[in-house]
């Protein structure tokens, strides 16, 4: 076994590798690039080696320096986690020449099965069912819209060397091609150094079902079974699970048994998934591709069948024979994930930039039935950077059934509470508690179809606004009691005020609230509940339960009121006196302003290109700019007809959120 290995990567992935190290006993060394200073996973490796500038391409994309690295401290071995160089083949080769273990597959694997387009000649030569498509090099836009005519609308263009939602787009005409191919061979070559392009059929209601596989260097191939990761937004996973809810036994076996035949073929000797597009209406099958490294989303395939996948990485790599065979594993459970992003879910889902003022996670464990584990690789006070991923965490649930795993996700996320920069925990929430979600009835196109104008939050049920006014109400109770005790106003005869008008969403809520030392009864238009908390007063989250039904309620002090955050619902009560809930009646709503001359940057990033000129006429929809932020490129469209007054950025430039690129006449 190795005595010390380095990590060529960053954030959660390598706080990971190094908690199932030190369980092991294997020391660790980490490289890092400026903006990863004074990161997590820095403070917790022993050993911590610069390797410079904040892009990747200067630092962790950097063969020499990561080998260099590993020479300096010593390291035996070399765990490249996910994404930058752990599919890159020259990588293994370049460690194979320096008498240095890679933790992954054989060189011979990865050109193998990490390059997408000769992945899927080796797969349709294994005889594995494939997508239709055009395999092979694409000259350029044209060419591009001829294959795509000739599959048949709509199609998918994807970067040979593309990963983790990156280099991806749905065209479903003409138009799409021309606009989308440029995009894709720029996000190629941005994020992976390979601008090669292949364009394939997109099936229509499809299910994104992988089988993760694990190999040693001895022949012996087992999977652990499939997650579902059908729940995605441009092309990128938000929310998985494992098992699938759509597999039965026999089509789980089958997939599982391509899965590992086609491992099997090219001597796959490490942790790898195996990516099809199923049909939920038959539950027929096609491989899609195969990563040849760690998946983001392996904590859910650990969750039900009780591995450390990177653990079983580093003793496969050390030479280790796998100690169980197919028949061994078994499924336990049903485990969920949530990819936790710094991105607004109300504007688009648009990356949010900026340090964690806040940074409180649910308590990772076991109670009763429930496991909680929480991946991340940050802090309170810790800055996300434009430079990467913009994941902040991944939240795991583990249960005895689906509908467990996704309870005690829902409650966990209203637990989890980040400041300082937008999430997508709402949005997440919300998904938890949607019918079609909780049926396991869903397609790759969910996000679209169930919030195709975007999210704007969800309505709040009965029981959720009774919750929320009570929350308010007490909260301000609270804040009451505790002014006239201070100033010394309180007497038995007058006490503090508990009579409350409560306005949420418009709508004039009479509120009584008796404090006592375990919470609260609150009568609210004249019904009686209970609201047992012992919550602090002036606490970010109030916990406890409302009439018999625990729950975790965010709160923000807001001018006259709270802004209130359970699940997907946010909400601003105003909790007024009777007479000043009269007054509120009397004020005229606030106009807003006219912006629809102005054409901003809806995130902070780096102006690519700025395709429009004073005096040019644009229609709505057009696109007039390219903004990169976070490894993806966003293009910026006017949102109606008008003529261009004045360009105010340049190729080049760096804009914040919400700053004017462009104005109309």
């Amino acid at each position: 076994m190795f005595d010390k290995i380095l990590i060529a990567n960053r954030g959660e992935v390598a706080v990971r590798i190094i908690r199932t190290a030190r369980r092991m006993g294997i020391k660790t060394a980490i490289v890092f690039s400026e903006a990863d200073r004074d990161s997590l996973a820095v403070d917790m490796a022993d050993d911590a080696v610069f390797i410079g500038p904040s892009p990747a391409a200067q630092s962790y994309l950097v063969i020499d320096k990561i080998v260099a690295a590993a020479k300096q401290t010593g390291a035996q071995a070399i765990h490249p986690g996910f994404g930058f160089l752990s599919e890159k083949a020259e990588f293994a080769d370049r460690l194979l020449a320096e008498k240095i273990t890679f933790i992954g597959p054989n060189p011979g694997a990865i050109r193998a099965m990490g390059d997408k387009i000769e992945s899927k000649k080796t797969a349709a030569d294994a005889g594995v069912s494939c997508v239709p498509g055009f395999i092979g090099e694409i000259e350029g836009v044209e060419h591009a819209v001829q294959i795509a005519e000739e599959i048949g609308y709509p199609v998918m263009i994807k970067a040979s060397a593309g990963g983790g939602g990156k280099g991806i787009r749905v065209a479903y005409n003409r138009k799409d091609v021309e606009e989308g191919f440029p995009a894709v061979r720029a996000e190629a070559k941005g994020a992976f150094g390979d601008d090669r392009i292949f364009i394939e059929k997109f099936v229509t209601a499809p299910r994104h079902i992988e089988i993760q596989v694990l190999g040693d260097k001895h022949g012996n191939v087992v999977h652990l079974f499939e997650r579902e990761c059908s729940i995605q937004r441009r092309n990128q996973k938000v929310i998985e699970e494992a098992p699938s809810p759509l597999l039965d036994e026999k089509t789980r076996m089958a997939m599982g048994e391509q899965a590992v035949a086609l491992a099997k073929a090219v001597d796959y000797d490490s942790a790898g998934t195996v990516e099809f597009v199923a049909s939920g209406a038959d539950k027929s099958f096609y491989f899609l591709e195969m990563n040849t490294r760690l998946q983001v989303e392996h904590p859910v395939s650990e969750m039900i069948t009780g591995l450390d996948l990177v653990e079983q990485m580093i003793r496969v790599a050390a030479g280790e024979k796998l100690a169980f065979k197919q028949k061994d594993l078994k499924i336990s459970g049903w485990a969920i994930e949530s990819r936790i992003y710094a991105e607004d879910p109300y504007r688009n889902f648009l990356p949010s930039i900026g340090r964690l003022k806040t940074y409180q996670a649910p308590a990772e464990g076991k109670q009763g039935a429930i496991t909680l584990r929480n991946e991340t690789g940050v802090r309170e006070g810790d800055e996300i950077s434009m430079f990467y991923d913009p994941m902040i965490a991944k939240l795991i649930t583990h249960g005895p059934t689906r509908i467990a795993a996704i309870d005690a996700q829902a409650a966990a996320l209203d637990n989890f509470l980040i400041e300082g920069i937008a999430e997508n925990i709402p949005f997440l929430g919300a998904v938890m508690e949607e019918k079609d979600f909780r049926k396991g009835d869903f397609t790759t196109a969910y996000i679209k179809q169930k919030f195709p104008d975007g999210f704007e939050g969800v309505p709040p049920t009965k029981a959720q606004e009774k919750l929320l006014i009570a929350s308010a109400a007490v909260a301000r109770s609270f804040t009451a009691r505790r002014a006239t005790q201070t100033s010394g106003r309180v007497t038995p005869a007058n006490g503090w005020q508990r009579d409350w008008v409560v306005i949420l969403d418009k709508v004039h809520h009479l509120t009584h609230v008796d404090l006592d030392e375990k919470g609260a009864d609150v009568f609210i238009d004249g019904r009686k509940h209970r609201f047992d908390t012992e919550t602090r007063p002036g606490a970010r989250i109030i916990i406890g339960a409302f009439d018999g039904q625990p729950f975790a309620v965010k709160i923000k002090t807001a001018p006259e009121g709270y802004t209130l955050r359970l699940r997907g619902v946010t909400a601003r009560a105003t909790v007024a006196t009777p007479r000043g809930a009269d007054l509120h009646k009397k004020i005229p709503e606030k106009q807003k302003a006219d912006t629809s001359k102005l054409i901003v940057s809806p995130m902070p990033g780096l102006v690519i290109s700025i395709d429009a000129k004073a005096g040019q006429d644009v229609k709505a929809g057009e696109g007039v700019a390219v903004v990169e932020a976070m490894k993806m490129q966003n293009i910026i469209r006017a949102e109606r007809d008008g003529v261009i007054a004045k360009v105010h950025v340049a190729p080049g430039a760096s804009v914040a959120a919400d700053e004017v690129m462009i104005e109309l006449t």
